[in-house]
């Protein structure tokens, strides 16, 4: 990536559903460079998808968490079933595979605090390979919105 690519990259994190013409224009080139880099950053895999950011209070997700759980035995099998399980689940956001203490961070996020308890009771004490898992509510959440390139 040179630093033309990063500053498409960073202005289709701003607003990805802006035209190629604004994108061309914003960046200092001409919109058929512009088209021609972004289909190149795409078949690169640098842009992997476009999307919508949603308020999860809107879908009556008001109450997110972060899991902490450690699963036994530690197998290719065990991780791999946890992970297709958790795929199931609508209330996964996300989830990472860790080392250390804790096998999985998963972030979930669901009506109330009654709901998570529920989903921990439900949906987690109950699985066989979940030896442990604690839980931590989330009071704000901020991510980043662009991700810049490191060391062009």
């Amino acid at each position: 990536m040179d630093e033309l690519d990063a500053a498409i990259v960073e202005e289709l994190q701003r607003d990805a559903r802006q035209t190629n013409r604004d994108l061309a224009a914003a960046v200092g080139i001409a919109p058929s460079t512009c088209l021609e880099r972004v289909r190149g950053l795409r078949e690169r895999g640098v842009i992997t998808s476009f999307h919508a950011e949603i308020s999860l209070p809107a879908l009556n997700r008001h109450v997110q968490a972060l899991l902490h759980v450690q699963i036994r035995p530690l197998s290719r099998q065990v991780i791999e079933a946890f992970k297709a399980y958790l795929g199931t689940l609508p209330e996964v956001l996300s989830y990472f595979v860790l080392t250390g203490g804790d096998d999985f961070l998963v972030h979930v996020a669901v009506p109330s605090v009654d709901a998570l308890h529920a989903f921990l009771m439900d949906k987690f004490s109950k699985r066989r390979e979940i030896v442990g898992f604690r839980s931590s509510v989330i009071y704000q959440h901020e991510r980043t919105s662009v991700v810049a390139a490191l060391d062009l």
